[in-house]
């Protein structure tokens, strides 16, 4: 629905089709191929794996083709800890669940750092996806923001109401489908930057109070917060499966 919006803008008396009919191709191409990759981020996020748990694992540790100097960098990061690791079993799928995964009924798996499960994308939102998904939203809002201010430069005058809604009436209709959007993609794109800072989930968030691990903590006590800075370098540049439990039962820590 939003690239056939984006889309119909070609169709009326914008800025994008008078650059387009005057032989000005630099923006007209920029803004399509804007889209496309919007459209391919939206297809890579909404197939690729969120870090499913297909079988139990002996070791907890890192995997998923994590190179040693990923390795190096994440238990550099990662204090060590001379406590147990504690893990349950799944009553859905009979496997153990590392730390923040969680069982997903509509996709019938368990997540590692189990985000939410977004209708959007048709797909869970995870370890693996969770940078692209904020990726995703971050080029939607850029080609919807571009949109609108297309659209706006068509809203011209008539000498009345009647004649100037019959003239621009689809377009109008665009230009407000295209700001709920915005609207709703700003939202979740600064919620989601948000809860990365905080290195919490929406999950943990909303469910702060039902999850075991999270029960004996404050309402603003985070055990995996290690500072803004750290948090958002840790998202986006660290790459690989982190062991929670090592971050949960660090020295210094008491869980129930």
């Amino acid at each position: 629905m939003t690239q056939v919006s984006l889309l119909l803008l070609f169709l009326h008396d914008t800025v994008l089709r008078k650059q387009e009919q005057s032989g000005q191709l630099v923006q007209p191409v920029l803004f399509v191929l804007l889209v496309l990759v919007s459209v391919l981020l939206y297809f890579s996020v909404s197939l690729m794996d969120p870090g499913f748990i297909l079988c139990d694992t002996g070791d907890l540790q890192f995997t998923l083709g994590v190179t040693e100097d990923h390795q190096d960098l994440i238990q550099d990061l990662i204090p060590p800890s001379t406590k147990p690791l504690r893990q349950r079993r799944c009553g859905h799928c009979l496997l153990q669940q590392p730390m923040r995964s969680k069982h997903c009924q509509t996709c019938r798996h368990c997540v590692r750092r189990y985000d939410h499960h977004c209708p959007w994308i048709e797909n869970c939102v995870g370890e693996r996806n969770h940078r692209w998904f904020l990726l995703y939203l971050a080029v939607q809002l850029l080609v919807l923001l571009w949109g609108l201010h297309i659209a706006w430069t068509g809203l011209g005058s008539a000498p009345g109401w009647a004649p100037w809604l019959r003239a621009i009436g689809v377009l109008l209709a665009v230009l407000l489908l295209l700001l709920l959007l915005a609207l709703v993609v700003l939202l979740l794109l600064g919620s989601h930057l948000y809860l990365v800072s905080l290195n919490t989930t929406t999950w943990e968030f909303m469910a702060h109070h039902r999850i075991s691990y999270l029960k004996h903590c404050g309402a603003d006590e985070n055990p995996f917060d290690r500072g803004s800075v750290h948090n958002l370098w840790g998202f986006f540049c660290v790459w690989g499966t982190v062991v929670w439990e090592q971050v949960y039962f660090r020295e210094g820590s008491n869980p129930v």
